[in-house]
Formats: C-alpha cells, sequence, structure tokens
C-alpha cells in the first residue's frame, strides 16, 4: 500500500494545479516540486538544486535545436501563396478520381505537411483554400470538412515533425529513425481518408459533384510545376537528413535557407514578412521548449519517487498480454486528447509510458508513432481539439456540427492505430533500411 502512495500524491498534485487553469509549464514545475515535498520530505533547498541542473541541462540539447528552426521554416512558408499552388497542381490529379477535388485535402495536408511539421497550421493553410473552393463547386461541406480535420493532423506525423522531435528527445530515440517511420503510416492514413471520400462519393455521387475542370496531359504538367518548389523543398530537407550530410538540427537550417529561397524566386519575399515569421515562430517555439524543460523536472521527479518501476510492476502483476498495455494506453491518450493539447500530453505520459512499452516488449522507435497517432486524435476530440476550433472557424458551422463531421475520420485514426499494432513493420520497416 505504501508504494502507492507517492503515485496518489503525485494524481491528485496534478488534478489540484491543473484544474485550477494553471499554465501547463508552471503546473508540471509545482506537481514535480510538491510531489517531492510531500512525498519525500526533501527540502526546498535541494528541491531547487534539482529542478535548477535538470532545467538547464535539457535545455541545450543539441536535437532541440530543430524544432524553432523548423517552426520557422513552416512559418515562411504559410506566408506564401504555398497552399494556393498545392489546390492548383493537385487539382489535375485527382479531378476524375471518385470523390473529386476532395481528395485535395488529403494530397494537400500529406505535402504541406512535409514542410510545415506543426498539425494547426496544415489545417488553417490547407483549409483557406480548399474549403472556399468546394463550396463553390457544391461539394459536401460535412464531407470536405471532416477529411480536413483528419488530414490536418498528418502534420504531426508526416516528416518533419516537430512531435516526433520532442518525443524523441524525451525518449532518447533517434530523431532520423522517427522521421523515417512515420512516412508509411501518413502515407497509409491517407489511404484510408482517399478510399473512405471515394466509397462515400461512389454510393451518394451528389457528395461530390463531377466537374468540368481539364485534367489532360498539358493541365497535370502545369499542375506538377506548381508543385514543384514544394517537392524541391522536401527534397533538400530529407534528402540532407538521410544521405547523411545533415542532423535534423542542421537539415531545418537548410529547410529555412530553402523556404527563403522560394519566397525570392516566387517574389513574396519582404523584411516585414521575415521579421513576422521570426516573431511568431520564437513564440511558438518557446511555448514548446518550456514545456520540455518543465517535463524534464517532472520527470526527474517521478524517477526519485520510483512511480514508472511501481506503475510497471503493478501492470505486470495483472499479467496483462502486451496488446493489453496498449489499450489501456489507448484509452489514457483519448481521455487525455480530450483536455490537453498534443505536445503537453507527450511531455506529461512518456516519462510513465515507455517503460512500461519497453517492457511488454514493443519497440519505442515504433511506439513513438503510435503515440503520435494517438495524439492526432486529440486533434478532433472536444472540448480541446485545434483542429476543430479552425475549421469552426472556416466553414461558421457550430461546435456540434464539426465534431460529428470529423467523427468518421476520428473512426480511420482509431483503425490504423489497429493496423499499426497490427503490422508494426509499417512502421519499423523504412527505419532497418538505414
Amino acid at each position: 500500500m505504501a508504494a502507492i502512495v507517492p503515485s496518489l500524491v503525485l494524481f491528485g498534485l496534478m488534478v489540484l494545479f491543473l484544474g485550477l487553469g494553471t499554465w501547463i509549464f508552471a503546473g508540471l514545475i509545482l506537481v514535480g516540486a510538491s510531489s517531492l515535498w510531500f512525498a519525500l520530505d526533501f527540502p526546498w533547498v535541494r528541491i531547487g538544486s534539482i529542478a535548477t541542473r535538470v532545467i538547464s541541462s535539457s535545455a541545450v540539447s543539441w536535437e532541440l535545436a530543430a524544432i524553432p528552426v523548423f517552426i520557422w521554416m513552416g512559418d515562411i512558408i504559410f506566408r506564401t501563396d504555398i497552399s494556393q499552388r498545392l489546390f492548383r497542381g493537385l487539382s489535375p490529379l485527382v479531378s476524375r478520381v471518385p470523390g473529386g477535388l476532395l481528395h485535395t485535402n488529403i494530397l494537400g495536408c500529406t505535402v504541406f505537411a512535409a514542410i510545415s511539421g506543426s498539425s494547426t497550421a496544415t489545417t488553417a493553410t490547407v483549409g483557406r483554400i480548399t474549403i472556399p473552393q468546394l463550396q463553390s463547386r457544391g461539394y459536401d461541406m460535412g464531407l470536405a470538412a471532416g477529411s480536413l480535420a483528419g488530414a490536418g493532423s498528418f502534420g504531426l506525423l508526416i516528416p518533419p515533425s516537430i512531435a516526433m522531435i520532442v518525443y524523441g528527445v524525451l525518449a532518447n530515440v533517434s530523431i532520423a529513425d522517427l522521421f523515417a517511420a512515420g512516412i508509411l503510416p501518413g502515407l497509409m492514413m491517407g489511404l484510408l481518408y482517399s478510399g473512405y471520400i471515394a466509397l462515400r462519393a461512389t454510393i451518394d455521387p451528389t457528395r461530390a459533384p463531377r466537374q468540368a475542370e481539364k485534367s489532360g496531359f498539358r493541365e497535370i504538367l502545369k499542375g506538377l510545376r506548381d508543385l514543384f518548389p514544394i517537392f524541391a523543398l522536401m527534397f533538400v530537407v530529407l534528402g540532407s537528413i538521410y544521405s547523411g550530410l545533415a542532423t535534423p538540427s542542421e537539415a531545418a537550417a537548410v529547410g529555412v535557407l530553402g523556404a527563403v529561397v522560394i519566397t525570392v524566386i516566387t517574389g513574396q519575399f519582404s523584411l516585414a514578412m521575415m521579421q513576422e515569421s521570426l516573431m511568431s515562430s520564437i513564440r511558438v517555439s518557446a511555448m514548446i521548449l518550456i514545456l520540455i524543460a518543465a517535463s524534464a523536472f517532472l520527470s526527474s521527479a517521478i524517477a526519485y519517487m520510483q512511480i514508472p518501476a511501481q506503475i510497471t510492476d503493478g501492470i505486470s502483476a495483472l499479467s496483462l498480454p502486451p496488446w493489453g498495455v496498449l489499450v489501456i494506453l489507448a484509452v489514457l491518450y483519448i481521455v487525455l486528447g480530450m483536455f490537453l493539447d498534443g505536445t503537453s500530453m507527450t511531455v506529461m505520459t512518456v516519462p510513465i509510458a515507455v517503460p512500461l512499452i519497453v517492457q511488454a516488449g514493443y519497440d519505442p522507435l515504433w511506439f513513438g508513432v503510435y503515440l503520435v497517432v494517438m495524439i492526432e486524435m486529440s486533434a478532433l476530440t472536444p472540448p480541446v481539439g485545434l483542429n476543430l476550433y479552425i475549421l469552426q472557424g472556416l466553414t461558421g458551422a457550430s461546435m456540434g456540427t464539426t465534431v460529428r463531421q470529423a467523427a468518421p475520420f476520428f473512426g480511420l485514426l482509431l483503425i490504423g492505430t489497429v493496423l499499426l499494432a497490427i503490422f508494426p513493420s509499417i512502421a519499423l520497416f523504412l527505419p532497418s533500411l538505414l
């Protein structure tokens, strides 16, 4: 019984501080410090010493340098007409497929995710272009909004992914391997979404009316010209990583240079735009990095209290099969996703979840992809699902309507998670080739 006291203290303090609306990073620090004081009777001087040492050491990790730089690259692209080029370039490729231009949501988010790394940026950028276009052409707005809600979350899964960088740093897993591991699962989810759209459009053709737009060879070539800058940037960033020429952090800097070159070539460069993108990136990066630093201190406190070992021993005593551990974690993440954003979920749970997964016999590299897919679900669950709020603003629909529109794609994410658990090679195949 005494063994569960520290866990109960930690849980109670977390409910208290986060329930009071404390900023997440401050709440994590307060929970860690108070837990050491209440559960282990550490003096405040020692707690301060631990906090100073852990937070300062966690803030100087070279891998973390990739986060603000990739965010800056994505923000530069966000302020260009790339999303318009995406729609023009993809339209001739999908206009004859059942579902027509609805597939531009899926393909557009998949491509933009590879140069953004952010779920919200992907949803907002692609949605600003596709939603008005699809609405004016008579497409079913429920299917359009739902597909955008689901595909917008690809910003977390398709590399370069900020969520994967955060997980890699916390779990001590190769970020380059995580990037490779996310490619096939991301494409699998894209195929599931497009297959669902094609099926719905085949059953009820009025959801995706046939268009008279040309999609001949000339139009396809013209579309590929619009897509060339995007694919060039993807090739430069990912190619520099997997060729061994650059680390993820160095590749992020190459990506920023490539994004600037694109803005110059397309005539969209300005010092004002660069200043705005830099300031926006600093704000977002500061939020993520301070969460990581606070999480490092909380993880240290959890280790002092031996909570991971206690939870691991407790679940082991239940004699659950490996898939049972996955189900427990899936339920946990779905519940947490209703109240927390993806970054907060990651930094709060990785110190406990990874030891459980390793003991159950799963690869922590594979679990990184599993975790990101679970986090994708949080973008579609009220009341904190950020993609839902973005779509509500784009479509003007009520939150209840937006949730119903996104529900089928939440179900497809669940199916993707099951496939990933049954066939882990979907995530592990490409890293095995590196």
